[in-house]
């Protein structure tokens, strides 16, 4: 009888997997190195999505050294201006991080991380993103993001290159792929219409003068991580918007018949 450890097997790109679903995304990234190693530890765990927002030097031939041969990688990754492009098509997204932060999402190691992407692939793509090496994600990018990753490290010296913090997702989501994926798939929002959603919010609840655009504290903050936690479908979405627009024209009409 055959003891040793199960090896992954390559995943088949038809069958929707948290590999072949998942999107990296570099916010911001400084170091062309990193781009490459990334696209190196990418390759090598089987993962060939790669967004890039606002690169600092790409393409660069530090870059392409260290993808080693991973160019190909390179070659196809997309290159955005904002965050909210990269976003587009995904179902959820989360944002890795290496510090605490106030009114912080849920907070997961890789592994626990991975477990919970697993059912979520089955729905369309996932995102992950990584901040710039000198500061990595703002408060304002992990908004985005319904959950955040921490990779476990030694108190002592708790800091990860960017390139390798990859490698240890990449790895984590390699290993998870065997699991079985949920066999009902729910109708979920894409992050861009999550994003529409917010702006449509915020700009009711300023018109209601429940939100003072001059002192607007953490609330929009605390919404995001209260309909991100909730996950509202299609259905829900549409209900939700209708909510919003019944409201501003109820109050765009009670203003005109008060001239």
């Amino acid at each position: 009888m055959d003891d040793s450890p199960r090896q992954p097997q390559p995943a088949d790109s038809a069958v929707p997997t948290v590999v072949n679903r998942t999107r990296i995304v570099l916010v911001r990234p400084q170091h062309p190195g990193n781009i490459g190693s990334t696209a190196r530890a990418m390759k090598n765990m089987g993962l060939r999505d790669l967004v890039l927002v606002q690169p600092r030097k790409f393409p660069h031939a530090q870059a392409t050294a260290l993808a080693a041969g991973a160019a190909d990688l390179l070659e196809q990754a997309r290159i955005v201006e904002t965050l909210p492009e990269a976003l587009t098509g995904c179902v959820h997204v989360a944002g890795t991080t290496a510090r605490s932060r106030y009114l912080s999402q849920p907070v997961y190691t890789p592994r626990e991380w991975v477990a919970r992407c697993t059912a979520r692939v089955a729905e369309g793509p996932v995102a992950l993103l990584f901040g710039c090496e000198r500061t990595g994600l703002t408060n304002e990018e992990l908004d985005e993001a319904q959950e955040l990753v921490s990779i476990p490290v030694d108190a002592a010296y708790p800091s990860l290159n960017l390139a390798q913090a990859v490698q240890v997702m990449c790895y984590e989501l390699h290993q998870g792929q065997p699991a079985a994926l949920a066999t009902t798939v729910r109708d979920v929002v894409p992050q861009l219409e999550m994003d529409r959603f917010y702006g449509h919010l915020e700009r009711t609840l300023v018109l209601t003068e429940f939100l003072d655009p001059a002192n607007p504290r953490f609330l929009m903050r605390r919404l995001r991580l209260l309909f991100g936690r909730l996950e509202p479908n299609a259905n829900e979405m549409n209900i939700l918007r209708g909510i919003l627009t019944s409201v501003e024209t109820r109050i765009h009409g009670h203003d005109k018949a008060l001239r």
